[in-house]
């Protein structure tokens, strides 16, 4: 697999040290929990039905002027190479690279006019991953993170799979709330296995079976000497589920890409990226409560027209499209909260530091898209302005996107929940449902 690093490699506490957290976007208007909860129970707006979910992360800050909010009639400076085309809603134009997404535009909702102020990949994923802003004192879980501890999954399966890797950890939640990480994405055509589950070289399940009541000995030994030690809670939760899926075929057959029929694989391109999508989806049939992705590559600081034309667009055209046909076609759409983002968007000017030039990290005006369980699809919510460097109303910030994604998942963003030194901590701090978007 391709890594793909971005641009300033400054590390989350180096950039804490140097004090550049300062304070949050405006929020766009909003309901409070107490009065979101009151129109639902009046019928004024419809009641949540996701029962899972799929992130979706676009590391390294994907442009919104060449994607999901094209400005053609901006200076030539601004408006860039692309030219926007129709889509299957009325009104709503999209990027001409991203044509099988435009024909299915009505089964999701695009955000526009996104804004914060975290212009660093690390602190901007960190926020987008978490929907609370990151403060030097306190590490907030990601999305996953928060459904796995509130969400029951069979020990068999597991709650959360990241593939490759989880952008956020589980912060203040804890290691048994972490997703289990694939290492590696799929390539079209060959078998997939999970280090883990897939049994290695010649061991049996009777050896792997000896070998978990060793440990399960060793492990009462521990916890007599560090009863109260998260860290060995978390652990001696993954080593009962990693027996309970080495040894189940189901939890080996949910990953087994390969048994897909053609006519269901066909929805999707070749790519990993694409692979992967298809994967999330057997996964989410198979019982697995939250699946996280990632598509690298969006730091186009040059070449910022041919990178996305000839790589991202197309890998990213072609297998959020097939995911959500494929969710649909499986009758997984309406009850599978579906979310992507990058961690910032764009510079609205184009730079000169190569020949066609790029664009450079943007957090005051960024897309996100939203999708499944009760979101209506075929609308854009939000509005930038004329040059899409600002919000044009009120700001989206990411907080809001969080308690709407939450809210998708019948989770209410205010809960508190308690750190392992018995703080009290708010889910979501200042973020407010969109109301647009069940509307």
């Amino acid at each position: 697999m391709r890594l793909h690093k971005t641009c300033d490699g400054v590390t989350r506490r180096d950039i804490l040290r140097m004090g550049t957290l300062g304070t949050g976007a405006v929020g766009i208007s909003g309901l409070t929990m107490p009065g979101w909860l009151s129109m639902a129970e009046a019928g004024e707006i419809a009641a949540s039905g996701a029962k899972r979910a799929i992130f979706i992360e676009l590391v390294g800050g994907p442009s919104h002027m060449d994607t999901f909010d094209l400005k053609p009639n901006s200076p030539s400076e601004v408006r860039g190479q692309f030219n926007p085309i129709k889509t299957n809603s009325p009104g709503v134009e999209i990027s001409e690279h991203l044509p099988k997404l435009a024909q299915v535009t009505d089964k999701f909702a695009i955000l526009r006019g996104v804004s914060h102020t975290l212009a660093a990949h690390e602190l901007g994923r960190e926020y987008v991953n978490a929907g609370s802003r990151p403060i030097p004192a306190l590490k907030f879980p990601g999305y996953g993170s928060v459904v796995t501890a509130e969400r029951e999954c069979d020990m068999d399966i597991p709650p959360h799979v990241a593939i490759p890797k989880s952008g956020q950890g589980p912060g203040f939640m804890g290691l048994q709330n972490a997703a289990l990480e694939t290492k590696a994405t799929p390539q079209f055509g060959r078998p997939f296995s999970v280090r883990g589950i897939s049994l290695p070289g010649d061991l049996s399940v009777d050896e792997i079976s000896r070998r978990q009541q060793l440990l399960k000995r060793l492990d009462r030994r521990f916890a007599e000497m560090e009863a109260d030690d998260q860290m060995l809670q978390g652990l001696s939760r993954f080593g009962e589920q990693a027996y309970a899926m080495i040894t189940s075929p189901r939890a080996r057959k949910a990953f087994a890409i390969n048994e897909e029929p053609e006519s269901f694989q066909k929805l999707f391109g070749e790519d990993p990226f694409s692979q992967s999508c298809l994967l999330s989806v057997r996964l989410i049939e198979s019982g697995v409560n939250f699946v996280s992705l990632q598509l690298g590559g969006w730091d186009t600081h040059q070449d910022n027209f041919t990178k996305l034309k000839t790589d991202n667009l197309p890998k990213l055209d072609a297998g959020l499209a097939g995911l959500l046909n494929g969710l649909e076609q499986r009758g997984l759409l309406d009850s599978t909260a579906v979310m992507v983002t990058g961690e910032f968007g764009r510079t609205p000017k184009i730079n000169t530091r190569s020949a066609e030039g790029g664009r450079d990290h943007y957090p005051r005006c960024m897309f996100m898209l939203m999708a499944g369980g009760r979101v209506r699809g075929g609308q854009v919510i939000g509005e930038s302005d004329d040059k899409a460097s600002a919000p044009r109303h009120e700001a989206i910030t990411p907080d809001d996107v969080a308690a709407s994604f939450y809210h998708n998942l019948g989770i209410d963003p205010t809960k508190e929940f308690e750190s392992d030194t018995g703080r009290p901590i708010t889910l979501v701090r200042n973020g407010k449902i969109i109301p647009e978007l069940f509307a």
